[in-house]
C-alpha cells in the first residue's frame, strides 16, 4: 500500500473557461495556467505521482513545454495513470478537496467523479471529492483563486 499527497493552486483570470476535475463550470472567470488550470486534476496527479514515487507533475509536464501549452488536464491524468500501472500499482481510493469561496461545486461533483473514474479506470465509489470555503480567509476566500489538495492509495496490481 503506498500513500500520495498533492497540492495545486492557480489564480482567477479573464478570458478562461473554469475547469474543475474535467467539468467546465459557469463562472465569469477562469484559473490562469500553462495548461487548461484544472487544479483538481494536478492535485490528484501529484498524489498519484507522489504514492508511485515518480516525481511530480512538473517533472512529467513542464510547463516550459508547448506540447502542454493549454491542453487538457485530463489528457495529462491519464497519461499519469498509464505511469501509475507501470509500477504494477493500481488506485485503491483518491479523497479530493477543492478550496473555493466561489462557485459553489457541489453540484459539479457527481460529473468530476464520472471523469476522472473513467480517466483511471476505477468505479466512481473510489473516489471522493469535497467542496469547502475557508469562511473568508486567505486568497481562496478573497476570490482570487482556487486550491486543491488530493491523496491517493495506491496498491499492488492484481
Amino acid at each position: 500500500m503506498r500513500i500520495g499527497h498533492g497540492y495545486d493552486a492557480h489564480r482567477f483570470g479573464p478570458g478562461r473557461p473554469l475547469v474543475l476535475g474535467g467539468v467546465t463550470i459557469p463562472y465569469e472567470r477562469g484559473l490562469l495556467a500553462h495548461s487548461d488550470g484544472d487544479v483538481l486534476i494536478h492535485a490528484l496527479c501529484d498524489a498519484l505521482l507522489g504514492a508511485a514515487a515518480l516525481g511530480d507533475i512538473g517533472r512529467h509536464f513542464p510547463d516550459s513545454s508547448k506540447d502542454y501549452e493549454n491542453i487538457d488536464s485530463r489528457i495529462l491524468l491519464r497519461k499519469v495513470a498509464v505511469l501509475v500501472r507501470g509500477q504494477s500499482l493500481r488506485v485503491g481510493n483518491i479523497d479530493i478537496t477543492v478550496i473555493a469561496q466561489h462557485p459553489k461545486l457541489m453540484p459539479y461533483v457527481a460529473a468530476m467523479r464520472q471523469c476522472l473514474a473513467a480517466d483511471l479506470a476505477v468505479h466512481e465509489d473510489q473516489i471522493n471529492i469535497k467542496a469547502t470555503t475557508t469562511e473568508g480567509m486567505g486568497f481562496t476566500g478573497r476570490g482570487e483563486g482556487i486550491a486543491a489538495h488530493a491523496v491517493a492509495l495506491l496498491l499492488p496490481a492484481a
